[in-house]
């Protein structure tokens, strides 16, 4: 099987990183790839940073806010409950890594998507590092996507 890892680094561009998903998810269904194209993002959180920064902090005022909306429905609360910044705000890098898993019978396939994706608008911004099946830090890049979520 030919098998492909095209890393992008976005730097802290959530932005450009969602877009880039989305495109991935775009072709993924009209072309009908399935599991032959496969996106994971590698999240590393900025130095000095703390995870209780992220937190909500309750306060009386959002308490009142939560008994008085008691008969308001549910679609209102939830847009109360929502933070008025993005909820994927990070400042930390943002890497999106792309498997291409084609047969080896698709390897017409497989180099015209390797030709394509860092050609498209998204991936145009970010610094790609392409790993083919055969490089030696291969093993290395397979094993870290396998380990993201």
């Amino acid at each position: 099987m030919a098998q492909s890892i095209l890393v992008f680094d976005f730097g802290t561009n959530e932005e450009a990183a969602q877009q880039a998903r989305h495109k991935v998810e775009a072709w993924k269904q009209s072309f009908r790839l399935g599991n032959k194209l496969q996106l994971k993002f590698e999240r590393e959180e900025a130095e000095g940073s703390e995870s209780s920064d992220t937190e909500k902090p309750v306060t009386k005022a959002t308490e009142a806010k939560a008994k008085s909306g008691a008969g308001k429905n549910r679609k209102a609360k939830r847009a109360e409950d929502q933070p008025d910044e993005k909820p994927e705000a990070t400042n930390g890098r943002i890497r999106v890594l792309i498997r291409l898993a084609f047969s080896d019978h698709e390897k017409l396939s497989h180099q015209r998507w390797l030709d394509r994706i860092p050609a498209e608008e998204p991936f145009k911004l970010a610094e790609t590092e392409t790993v083919r099946g055969g490089d030696p830090d291969f093993a290395q890049t397979a094993e870290l996507f396998e380990s993201l979520d």
